[in-house]
């Protein structure tokens, strides 16, 4: 197997993930042309030199080919078919925690409305260590995000991974979700949480639940 045929394969792999959207699991979104420009050129490459190397191969070079060599295309292969999950909770207590401290202070009063304030767990963390949470104590609030497991019966922690450039940086959002009623969801599954602000005395905010809705994963499962 030529170098050639590495390279379109390795882009043809780029142009999958890219094109369905699962670069979203490793990348922001804003790489998304890079991405597919990369792959392109990979496959022109690739293709080029495929083409060079079947004008000068002969018989006796065919037959001198490593045999092993084909065995590079397995994981490129299973690329192709089936491409990694996104980050879950196995890594949530390994990933450096999101410093909620570090923000400055001064949010602005949330909208007075009927329905529940939709945020994302860093802003609400960012919210509920704000003035002791004044801008979210009077508030009904939503958030998503997967189940990283539970504390106690009547708790669990909802994460959700901030990343800067790749999943390489990740930093793990935790909120504690407390005063459950029944099971909690099962360990990364995905949830919308409403709920109201709860004081806490640690360093992981906390949310009272209201309602508890399990959902599919969304397709940019960062924050």
């Amino acid at each position: 197997m030529s170098a050639g045929t590495l390279l379109a394969l390795v882009g043809a792999v780029v142009l999958r993930l890219t094109l369905s959207g699962a670069y979203l699991r490793y990348v922001q979104n804003g790489m998304r042309p890079w991405l597919l420009i990369a792959g392109v050129v990979l496959v022109l490459l690739g293709a080029l030199n495929v083409a060079r190397s079947w004008r000068r191969r002969t018989a006796e070079d065919e037959h001198e080919q490593p045999r092993e060599a084909w065995l590079l295309l397995a994981p490129i292969a299973a690329l192709l078919l089936v491409a990694p999950p996104a980050l879950g909770s196995y890594g949530v207590d390994r990933a450096s925690p999101v410093n909620v401290h570090a923000a400055g202070h001064g949010f602005a009063a949330l909208p007075r409305t009927n329905a529940p304030a939709v945020m994302s767990l860093l802003e609400y963390g960012q919210r509920a260590f704000d003035g002791d949470g004044r801008t979210v104590r009077d508030a009904t609030i939503s958030l998503t995000g997967f189940v990283a497991g539970g504390a106690d019966a009547t708790s669990f922690r909802l994460a959700r991974y901030q990343i800067a450039c790749c999943a390489a940086d990740a930093s793990a959002m935790i909120v504690k979700i407390v005063g459950i009623s029944g099971a909690a969801p099962s360990r990364d599954q995905w949830v919308t949480v409403t709920g109201r602000f709860h004081p806490t005395g640690g360093d992981i905010p906390e949310l009272s639940a209201l309602t508890v809705q399990p959902i599919t994963a969304p397709e940019d499962p960062y924050e």
